[in-house]
Order: structure tokens, then C-alpha cells, then sequence
């Protein structure tokens, strides 16, 4: 193997097409987080809104649960997907990191919460937002980043009303911001 350097052109093309390689990494099997998600924080906050909307449950928060499931099931996913990318660029370990930092500021709020209780739902938006902001900004796909603006018009409506109120908002914000645009991101993953 010989020591040649590089030309100004081919250290481009280099970084270029490593660029490239990172975005469909991230992009082939990103649709299956959000869409995932998506659907579990929406039905918890549908969840949550209607039993305590309704008194049908004195601890509504229960209907949470469910995302201890899905965070095993992405996961699993997320192990195997890193299996079975050939490249890991500087990128690909970014992404995954960000949203890792996410879900721990996250879980800290919510082991926090009796400080934050009355907006925690607001402010869980907010962080939703900005990875999901990052991550359009990142795969320079426009529903992604206009889903996080989505997601923090929700939290921005979410910090002025009750709490009751901040989950079926929490849901709608979800769907415009995770779950619209994770569809799109898999009809581009299925091209």
C-alpha cells in the first residue's frame, strides 16, 4: 500500500462521497424511529389526555408505559441496523448520539419531574423538536425539519395551557412532527 498523498480533488471527492454514505446510513431505516415513536408517544398522550380528561383513572400517567416496549424494540433495532451498516462514519455516530443525548436530558426531566410537573409535557416537545429539527437539518430533508418547527409550535402552545391540555396537543404535535413526516422518510427509504 503506498503512502500517496491526496490531491485538493480527491480529498473532496473523498469527504463528499464519506458525507453521502453517512446520510443514506442514517436515512435507510430512519423512518422506522420515528414512525415508531410516533405512534407510541401519540397514543400515550391521547392516552393520558382522555383518562384524565374524563376522571377515568386516578394515575393517567400509566398509559406511559407503553414506551418501555418500544424503547427495548428500538433498541434491538438500532443494534442490529449498526450490524449491518459497512461504513460508520464521524456522521453516523453523531446522529445516534444526539438522539441519545435527547433521551437522556428526557429521562432526566422525567425522574426530575415533581420540579417541572406542570409544563413536563411542554418540555419534552421542545427537546423532540430540536433532534427532530437536527435530524433534517442533518439528511437535508425539508419534512423532518419542518416537523421539528411543528413539534416546537407545540410546545410553545403547550407551555399556555393546562396540563391536561398539554397531551392532546403533545399528540397533535407528534403526528404533524414525528409521524407525517417518518411516512414521507419511508416512501424516500422505498424509492
Amino acid at each position: 500500500m503506498s503512502d500517496k498523498e491526496l490531491t485538493k480533488e480527491e480529498s473532496l471527492d473523498l469527504i463528499t462521497n464519506m458525507i453521502g454514505q453517512a446520510k443514506r446510513n442514517i436515512a435507510k431505516g430512519g423512518s422506522f424511529y420515528f414512525l415508531l415513536w410516533g405512534w407510541v408517544v401519540m397514543f400515550a398522550n391521547l392516552g393520558h389526555y382522555i383518562l384524565d380528561k374524563y376522571d377515568l383513572h386516578d394515575q393517567p400517567y400509566i398509559v406511559w408505559l407503553i414506551t418501555f416496549p418500544a424503547g427495548i424494540v428500538s433498541a434491538i433495532y438500532g443494534a442490529r441496523q449498526g450490524k449491518n451498516t459497512v461504513v460508520r462514519s464521524h456522521l453516523d455516530r453523531l446522529y445516534g448520539l444526539m438522539w441519545i443525548a435527547i433521551a437522556v436530558a428526557v429521562m432526566t426531566l422525567i425522574f426530575f419531574t415533581g420540579n417541572v410537573e406542570t409544563n413536563l409535557n411542554a418540555i419534552i416537545l421542545l427537546f423532540a423538536g430540536l433532534g427532530t429539527l437536527n435530524s433534517g437539518l442533518m439528511l437535508r430533508f425539508k419534512p423532518l425539519i419542518l416537523g421539528g418547527l411543528a413539534l416546537w409550535v407545540s410546545s410553545i402552545l403547550a407551555f399556555s395551557l393546562p396540563v391536561t391540555e398539554q397531551y392532546l396537543v403533545g399528540a397533535i404535535g407528534i403526528f404533524a412532527g414525528y409521524l407525517i413526516p417518518g411516512f414521507l422518510l419511508k416512501k424516500v427509504e422505498n424509492a
